[in-house]
């Protein structure tokens, strides 16, 4: 597969969605239950900072978006990101394109950190990161309840990851 990098845009926000929701199943990629509607989607994303990694035939297969770590002036060049890859298509570096391609665009815009957290189960997620360029920078423990999934009921920690631009 060649697999092309480009903006997102409204018309892939079914098959964002859908890799989206594929992620919350697997109960170790976010602590939301839902993905949100498109609209609250975009309106919380930085523009310029929402990509898709595409086939060669322009399916969308994985996203990474940013939003702001916090809206204190003093934090404007750090950002926390997500990155999603489907299923199908994991394995074939598209996660570390989109992860990549994110790292350039945000260092482009000013941006001086991207940080993650991480649920400590998600090894995938942890060894790509680190693949990337990212240092884990510590373990926040049961940070949240976790409402949803095999985890529902317990409380969750999350590995901090981030990387210097």
């Amino acid at each position: 597969m060649n697999a092309g990098l480009r903006d997102m845009v409204p018309a892939d926000w079914a098959a964002v969605e859908r890799i989206y929701a594929a992620g919350i199943a697997g109960g170790n990629a976010t602590f939301a239950d839902a993905p949100p509607t498109m609209e609250e989607f975009f309106v919380s994303r930085i523009p310029g900072l929402s990509l898709v990694a595409t086939d060669d035939g322009g399916a969308v297969q994985g996203w990474a978006a940013a939003t702001p770590t916090s809206s204190r002036e003093v934090y404007r060049g750090v950002i926390e990101h997500s990155v999603y890859v489907d299923p199908a298509a994991a394995g074939q570096g598209l996660g570390l394109l989109l992860l990549h391609g994110l790292a350039g665009r945000a260092r482009d815009l000013g941006y001086w950190t991207i940080q993650s957290s991480i649920f400590p189960e998600n090894l995938p997620s942890l060894a790509l990161h680190a693949k990337a360029g990212f240092r884990r920078i510590g373990r926040r423990e049961r940070i949240a309840h976790m409402g949803y999934g095999p985890h529902a009921g317990t409380w969750r920690d999350t590995i901090l990851m981030e990387q210097r631009l």
